[in-house]
C-alpha cells in the first residue's frame, strides 16, 4: 500500500504552530512600566491577618483588595508615584499611611503591622478564607481550615480541595491532570507511590499540600523549565510533626471468607524519618504500585503515568475482578547534615487476581464491519519486588550531586482463557476458543545521577546528568487454538485445533545523558545552550513451534522457527534558549534541532534484514508565564518529543503465535514526532474564597505510527483480522478542562462545577480481502475515528462541623465516534452517574457513614449493558480516650450489583466491556491508632474515622 506524503500540510502546521507561540509572546514587552505595590498584612505581635480591607489612592489610581493566605495582599497596573494606603479590620484600629516609589523603581514591598483596638475587649478572629496560595508551578493549600475527623487520611483532605478529585479507585487528578508521583518535603515517598501516601499518611501531621508541575531536577537545581511536566503531590510536615510517631492497625472478617489485616507505623524525627507498612486481604485492596518508575536524578525522554494501587480503608472493591493481596514495605530517609541526605524504599507485593468479563469488539473495513463477541476468564498470579535509592550531597552553596540506584524484580504467571464468536456484517464465520498460559521473569537495574555547578552569583552554571538502565525479559508462552469453522451451512462445520509454544528472550538498555550550560545576559536575562542524549537498545530471541491435537509438529514453516533481531534507537538534541524573568513575566523562546536514527537488523532461517531509519525534527522552545496578580496565572507551554517504535511494530516478520490475529512488523518504519501546547489559567478570589482552573491541551503526530488491519475468511480457521504497521499523518487531539468552587457561610456549604471536552482524531487503514488467501482482491481505505468525548459534573458539600459531611453529587459523560469507513455505524453512548455520600455523628463515639452511587448508562451493546446501584453503608462506635478505637460493621454493595461497564475507542476499533468487581458482603473490623508528637495535636478539632478516611470504600 503506497500512503500519500503530507509534506505540505505538515509544514503548514509547523508554521501555523509556530507562530501562534510567538504571536502569544509577542505582548510580553508591553506593560513593563506599570507598578506593582506587594505586602503582608501582620498585628504588632507578628501574627498575620487574613480578610483585612486594604485601599490604595493615588492621584491615578483608586483600587481595593483584601488580605489572603499569610496576610498577603498586591496591587498591579498602579500609576501614580506616590499613594496613600488605608487598612480596616475587625478588632484592629484603622490604618493610614503614606508611601512612594523610589526613582527608577516599578516594585515596592510593603510589611505592614496594625494595632489591636482598644475598644475590642474579646478575641477576634477571621475565617472562612480558604487557604490556597498561587504559586509559579504550584497550588498550595493549607490543611489547618479544613473540617476533617480526627485519624483522617491525606486521601480525605485531598477530596476536600478546590479541584481536586480522587474516584473510587483511590486515583488522584488535579486540575484535569493526573497526580503521579507523591513527596514527602521534596522527596519521593515510596519511589513516589501516590497511593502509599495519600491512604495511608494521617492528615494531621500535615501542614501544606501542594499541586506542583514538576519538570525534573534539572528545572527545580537551575530553575530554567523544559519539557513537559509531571504533576506532583507534594506534602510539607508541620514543624511540630517532624518529632514523634503515628500508628494504624486494623483487622476484620466477614461473609463470603472477605478479610483484611492493615498496619502502618511512621516514625518521624528531626532529620530522619521511617514508614513501614503492611497489607493483607481479599478485598481488592494492592498496597502499592509497582507500574510506578523511580524518579531518580533523570527523567527519560518520554515521561510517563503510572497506574492504581492501595486501597487503604475498610471497603474496597474499585478494582476489576477478585484479589488477594499480602504486601510490606518500608521507606527511609536520613537527613545526616546540612550537606548530606539520604533516602529510599523497599517495597514487596503479592497479588492473585481473577477477572471475568464480557466483551464486544467491532473493527471498521470497507467491505463490512466485523464483531467478535467475546467471554474471559483471566487469571494471573504475581510477585514483584522494588528498591530505589537517592544521594543528594551539597558540599557547599555552588556544588550539588545526586545519585539514585534502583532494582526491581517481576515474576508472573497468567492463565487466560477466553471463548469468542466472529462475525462479518451478519454473516457467522467462526467460533474460537483461546487459551494462553504465560511465565516471565523481568529483572531491571538501573541508575541515574547529576551534578551541578554554579559558577558565580550572577547566574552562570552548569549542569550534567546520567542515567543508564538494563532490563531482561524471560518468557514461556503456551497458546491453544480450537476453532469451530461455519462453512456454507450452520450444520457443516469444522474443528481445528493448534497448540503453540513460544520462547522469548528480551533485553533492553537504555540511558543518556544531559550537558545544559546557562550563560547571564543581564539582571532579568539569560542564554540556554543545553544537548540531551538518549538511547534505547533492543535484543531479542523468539523461538515457536507449534503441534497438532495429536502431538505432531504442523507442517508450516511459518509456525515453527527461531528468530533473532535487535536495533536500536537513538535521539539527539541541541537546543538554544533565551529567557526573560521580571516581576510578572517570565518567558523562554529558543528553537531545538533532534535528529535521530534507528538502526539494527534480523537475522531470520539465516537471511539478514537490515534496520536503518534516519529522521530530523526542528521545534521550537517557547514558554510563558504571565502572573496577572499573585492569586491570578496565565501560562503557555511548548514540547516536542520522538518516541521510537515498539517491538512488535518494526520486528521483520509475522507473529503466528494466535493464527486467527497475525502481526506483522515493519522494520521499514520510522520514528514518530509528537508537537504538544498545553495553556493554563488558574484563578483564586481571596476575598470570595472562589476558585477557578481552566486548560487546554492539544498535540499533533508526525509520522504517527498507525494500524493497517486485513480482514479476510479462511476456510480452515475462519475470521482473521491480520495487522501490519505504517507511518501517516493527520493524528491529533485536543482536550479542554474547567472547574469552579464557592464557598458559603464559611465553608459550610461549597458549591463546584467542572467539565472536560477532547477530540480525538485517530487514523488508521482498513483492508477487506474478498478472497481467502488475504493477498488477493484486496479494498483498502484510509479510516478516521472521530471520536469525542464530554464529561460534566456538578457536585455540592454541606460540611457544618468535623462530624457531619453530605456530599451528593451528579456527573454526565457522552462519547460518540464516526468513523469514515462504513460511516453508518458511527456509535454514542453516554452515563448518568448520580452519588451521594457522607457520615454524621449520632452520637459523640457513634458514627453512621453511607454512600450511594447509581449509573445509568445508554448506548452499550445489550451483551455488555448494565446500570448498577451500589449501596454501601458502615456503623461504627469508638472508644478510649482520644477515640483511638474502633468497632465497625460495614456492608458492601448491598444489592449485590457492582460490575464495571467502559468503552475503549482506537483508530478503527471500538470495544464495549463489562468485567466482574467485587460485590456483596458484610464485614466487622476493628481499629486501633495512636498518635504522638512533640507538638501535641493539631489546632482545631478532629474526630475519627469518616466516609473517605479508614472506612472507604470503592467501586
Amino acid at each position: 500500500m503506497t500512503i500519500i506524503n503530507q509534506s505540505t500540510i505538515k509544514q503548514t502546521v509547523r508554521v501555523g504552530l509556530l507562530g501562534a507561540v510567538l504571536s502569544a509572546f509577542a505582548f510580553a514587552g508591553f506593560s513593563q512600566t506599570n507598578k506593582r505595590v506587594q505586602g503582608t498584612l501582620s498585628d504588632q505581635s507578628g501574627e498575620l491577618i487574613v480578610g483585612a480591607s486594604i485601599k490604595l489612592v493615588s492621584a491615578l489610581d483608586s483600587v481595593q483588595t483584601s488580605s489572603g493566605v499569610g496576610g498577603a495582599f498586591s496591587f498591579n497596573n498602579l500609576k501614580g508615584e506616590r499613594f496613600v494606603l488605608t487598612v480596616t479590620s475587625l478588632g484592629y484600629d484603622t490604618l493610614r499611611q503614606e508611601f512612594a516609589f523610589e526613582s527608577g523603581k516599578n516594585e515596592l514591598i510593603l510589611p505592614i503591622r496594625v494595632s489591636e483596638s482598644s475598644q475590642m475587649l474579646a478575641e477576634v478572629s477571621v475565617t472562612g478564607v480558604a487557604a490556597i496560595t498561587v504559586k509559579e508551578d504550584t497550588l498550595e493549600y493549607a490543611t489547618k481550615d479544613l473540617r476533617l475527623r480526627e485519624g483522617a487520611l491525606v486521601e480525605d483532605a485531598l477530596k476536600k480541595l478546590d479541584g481536586v478529585e480522587v474516584d473510587k479507585d483511590g486515583n488522584v487528578t488535579a486540575q484535569g491532570e493526573t497526580i503521579t508521583r507523591a513527596r514527602i518535603n521534596g522527596k519521593d515517598f515510596f519511589g513516589g507511590d501516590v497511593q502509599a501516601a495519600i491512604k495511608n499518611l494521617p492528615a494531621e501531621i500535615v501542614e501544606k499540600i501542594q499541586i506542583v508541575d514538576d519538570y525534573g531536577d534539572m528545572a527545580n537545581v537551575t530553575g530554567n523549565r523544559t519539557g513537559d511536566p509531571e504533576r506532583v503531590l507534594n506534602l510539607e510536615i508541620a514543624p511540630s510533626r517532624n518529632k514523634g510517631d503515628f500508628g494504624n492497625f486494623r483487622v476484620g472478617g466477614g461473609t463470603t471468607d472477605r478479610y483484611q489485616a492493615t498496619a502502618s507505623y511512621g516514625n518521624f524525627k528531626e532529620g530522619r524519618q521511617i514508614s513501614v507498612l503492611g497489607n493483607l486481604n481479599n478485598v481488592n485492596a494492592n498496597l502499592f504500585d509497582f507500574n510506578i518508575r523511580s524518579g531518580g536524578a533523570r527523567r527519560g525522554p518520554g515521561g510517563g503515568s503510572f497506574g492504581r494501587g492501595f486501597g487503604g480503608g475498610g471497603m474496597w472493591g474499585g478494582s476489576n475482578g477478585l484479589t488477594n493481596t499480602q504486601s510490606i514495605g518500608v521507606n527511609y530517609r536520613q537527613d545526616f547534615n546540612d550537606q548530606l541526605t539520604m533516602y529510599g524504599e523497599y517495597s514487596f507485593g503479592h497479588t492473585d487476581n481473577t477477572t471475568l468479563s464480557d466483551e464486544l469488539r467491532e473493527i471498521f473495513a470497507s467491505q463490512a464491519t466485523t464483531y467478535t463477541n467475546s467471554n474471559m476468564n483471566n487469571g494471573s498470579i504475581g510477585n514483584d519486588h522494588r528498591f530505589s535509592w537517592n544521594v543528594e550531597y551539597k558540599p557547599d552553596d555552588k556544588n550539588y550531586i545526586k545519585f539514585s540506584p534502583n532494582i526491581s524484580y517481576r515474576q508472573s504467571r497468567a492463565n487466560n482463557l477466553s471463548t469468542s464468536t466472529n462475525s462479518r456484517g451478519e454473516t457467522l464465520i467462526n467460533d474460537l476458543t483461546n487459551r494462553q498460559i504465560d511465565k516471565s521473569y523481568a529483572p531491571n537495574y538501573g541508575a541515574s545521577g547529576l551534578y551541578n555547578r554554579r559558577l558565580n552569583d550572577n547566574g552562570r552554571n552548569i549542569f550534567v546528568n546520567f542515567s543508564l538502565n538494563t532490563a531482561s525479559t524471560e518468557q514461556d508462552q503456551e497458546r491453544v487454538l480450537n476453532t469451530l469453522v461455519y462453512e456454507t451451512a450452520i450444520e457443516d462445520l469444522e474443528r481445528v485445533y493448534q497448540q503453540h509454544l513460544v520462547t522469548l528472550e528480551n533485553k533492553n538498555l537504555n540511558g543518556g545523558a544531559t550537558v545544559s550550560y546557562i550563560e547571564p545576559l543581564g539582571e532579568h536575562t539569560n542564554l540556554e545552550a543545553s544537548y540531551d542524549f538518549n538511547f534505547a537498545s533492543y535484543d531479542n530471541n523468539r523461538m515457536a513451534n507449534a503441534y497438532d491435537a495429536d502431538g505432531l509438529i504442523i507442517d508450516n514453516p511459518e509456525y515453527n522457527n527461531s528468530r533473532t533481531y535487535d536495533y536500536t534507537f537513538y535521539t539527539h538534541r541541541a537546543s538554544l534558549t533565551y529567557r526573560y524573568r521580571k516581576d510578572k513575566w517570565n518567558y523562554s523562546l529558543g528553537v531545538a534541532a533532534q535528529p535521530n536514527l534507528l538502526r539494527g537488523g534480523a537475522s531470520i532461517d539465516g537471511t539478514a534484514i537490515p534496520i536503518n531509519r534516519t529522521g530530523f525534527n526542528w521545534m521550537p522552545v517557547a514558554r510563558l508565564e504571565y502572573e496577572v496578580s499573585r492569586t491570578k496565572r496565565f501560562n503557555i507551554n511548548y514540547s516536542g518529543r520522538a518516541n521510537e517504535p515498539g517491538v512488535t511494530q518494526i520486528q521483520p516478520f509475522t507473529d503466528y503465535s494466535n493464527v486467527n490475529a497475525p502481526v506483522t512488523g515493519n522494520p521499514d518504519l520510522a520514528a514518530e514526532f509528537t508537537h504538544e501546547l498545553r495553556i493554563n489559567y488558574r484563578n483564586f478570589n481571596v476575598g470570595e474564597g472562589t476558585s477557578f482552573f481552566v486548560g487546554l491541551s492539544g498535540s499533533l503526530a508526525e509520522d504517527k505510527i498507525v494500524t493497517n488491519r486485513t480482514t479476510f475468511v479462511d476456510d480452515s480457521i475462519g475470521l482473521v483480522q491480520a495487522t501490519e504497521y505504517l507511518n501517516t499523518d493527520g493524528y491529533y487531539n485536543t482536550r479542554g478542562y474547567y472547574n469552579f468552587s464557592k464557598p458559603f457561610a464559611n465553608r459550610t456549604y461549597t458549591f463546584s462545577y467542572g467539565g472536560m471536552i477532547s477530540y480525538n482524531n485517530n487514523v488508521s487503514y482498513a483492508t477487506s480481502a474478498l478472497g481467502n488467501d488475504g493477498e488477493t482482491d484486496l479494498t483498502s481505505a484510509r479510516n478516521v475515528a472521530k471520536n469525542w468525548v464530554l464529561s460534566q459534573n456538578i457536585n455540592f458539600r454541606y460540611n457544618p462541623k468535623e462530624t457531619v459531611e453530605i456530599t451528593p453529587g451528579v456527573r454526565y459523560t457522552y462519547n460518540t465516534t464516526a468513523n469514515t469507513v462504513n460511516s453508518g455505524n458511527n456509535r454514542n453512548v453516554s452515563t448518568w452517574a448520580l452519588t451521594l455520600n457522607g457520615s454524621v455523628n449520632l452520637t459523640p463515639t457513634w458514627i453512621f457513614g453511607a454512600d450511594v452511587a447509581k449509573t445509568s448508562n445508554n448506548g452499550y451493546n445489550s451483551s455488555v449493558d448494565a446500570n448498577p446501584l451500589i449501596v454501601n453503608t458502615y456503623i461504627e462506635k469508638q472508644f478510649f480516650r482520644g477515640k483511638t478505637g474502633a468497632i465497625r460493621f460495614q456492608a458492601f454493595d448491598l444489592l449485590n450489583e457492582q460490575t464495571n461497564v467502559s468503552r475503549s475507542v482506537s483508530e478503527n476499533m471500538i470495544i464495549d466491556s463489562r468485567s466482574n468487581r467485587l460485590a456483596r458482603y458484610f464485614m466487622l473490623t476493628v481499629s486501633y491508632r495512636f498518635s504522638n508528637f512533640a507538638g501535641g495535636s493539631m489546632d482545631g478539632p478532629r474526630g475519627f474515622g469518616g466516609p473517605g478516611g479508614p472506612g472507604r470504600w470503592g467501586g
